[in-house]
């Protein structure tokens, strides 16, 4: 199955999805254009190590698969239970190289064990905490059950965080219903290394979220590092919403740092926040059952994975606008090697 990589934000996400879902399904794919609009196009190390993890994971022949190529060949095989220890090499996100592993094992009912070094807080890309904290309560409702601990952070330009991870093997996928947040208890999380004086930023955030009527759990912790950084993540979660926001310190304007994600997370009242429902679409479009996520704004990634996991599962789709968002219904396809 031919894929082009250029289609919709025609960022790494193509990419992910669609070796994610090859590797599930079976189906051989040719994913053409990869990052053809990016300033740097191609694959990038933190795209070439999710392939080559996964290929190894579930015995895949690729070609192509080198930095700055623009079109891969990826043959899947068999699955296979796997301990791995990986280092991507540079600040490159290991929470998007987990996009790729998690769902693709879980799904295949095999279990990973994985050390891998390399960015844990980096720009555009989902925080470790927010993995952690938030994909993990999503993906845990729909299934898909995982551990993750932070050994070290990194951020940009050194990297050098390790994460461990053991992705458990699914009992059965289920479908979710996610449409407006109930609860008013949230939670900050700060990490930091090498930064002095910040206690007092995310203070000024807390007092903000409490003024707008929410009770908050805040944890701050200093944390060794290669390089110095910061990244804050709240979240809420109750049975019928799971919103969270993440933010990293801009070194150069240290006093709006948490602004961002203040805002952000306050107006992530619906079922799921913007970046979470692109992440769900893909273990959904397997699930032979409807599942329903409202949410803030329909952004190009969840556009895109909507395009891509529809293209190879077949599940269908649809969107409809409601007060303050848009209502998302997602019907999967399950493949018999899945279920």
């Amino acid at each position: 199955m031919k894929i082009d990589g250029s289609h919709g934000e025609s960022g790494g996400q193509i990419l992910r999805s669609a070796v994610t879902l090859s590797s599930i399904t079976g189906i051989p794919i040719q994913i053409e254009n990869i990052r053809k609009n990016r300033k740097v196009p191609g694959l990038r190390a933190q795209h070439l190590t999710a392939v080559k993890l996964l290929a190894k994971i579930c015995n895949a022949k690729v070609e192509g698969l080198q930095i700055g190529s623009s079109d891969i060949k990826f043959y899947p095989n068999k699955m296979q239970d796997i301990s791995l220890e990986e280092n991507v090499g540079t600040a490159g996100s290991i929470s998007l190289i987990l996009q790729v592993l998690i769902p693709a094992v879980a799904i295949a009912k095999k279990k990973l064990d994985l050390s891998i070094i390399g960015g844990t807080d980096v720009s555009w890309s989902p925080t470790s905490n927010y993995t952690k904290y938030v994909l993990r309560e999503a993906y845990s409702r729909i299934g898909i059950n995982f551990s993750m601990e932070i050994q070290k952070r990194g951020y940009y330009p050194k990297g050098g965080g390790i994460v461990d991870v053991t992705v458990h093997p699914i009992k059965k996928l289920n479908s979710i219903s996610l449409t407006r947040r109930n609860t008013k208890d949230a939670k900050l999380l700060l990490m930091h290394s090498g930064i002095s004086d910040i206690e007092s930023r995310v203070d000024n955030v807390s007092n903000a979220l409490v003024k707008s009527g929410f009770s908050v759990e805040s944890q701050i912790s200093e944390q060794s590092a290669q390089s110095q950084g910061a990244s804050l993540v709240i979240f809420s979660q109750d049975s019928t919403s799971i919103n969270g926001a993440d933010e990293l310190l801009d070194l150069n304007n240290k006093d709006i740092f948490g602004k961002k994600c203040q805002n952000s997370f306050l107006e992530s009242y619906l079922g799921v926040d913007n970046n979470l429902s692109d992440m769900l679409v893909m273990p959904l479009s397997l699930i032979n059952e409807t599942s329903v996520l409202t949410v803030r704004e329909i952004s190009e990634h969840l556009q895109t994975n909507l395009y891509i996991t529809s293209k190879i599962t077949g599940c269908k789709y649809g969107i409809g606008k409601i007060d303050g968002g848009y209502e998302v219904r997602i019907r999967g396809n399950s493949d018999s090697c899945v279920q």
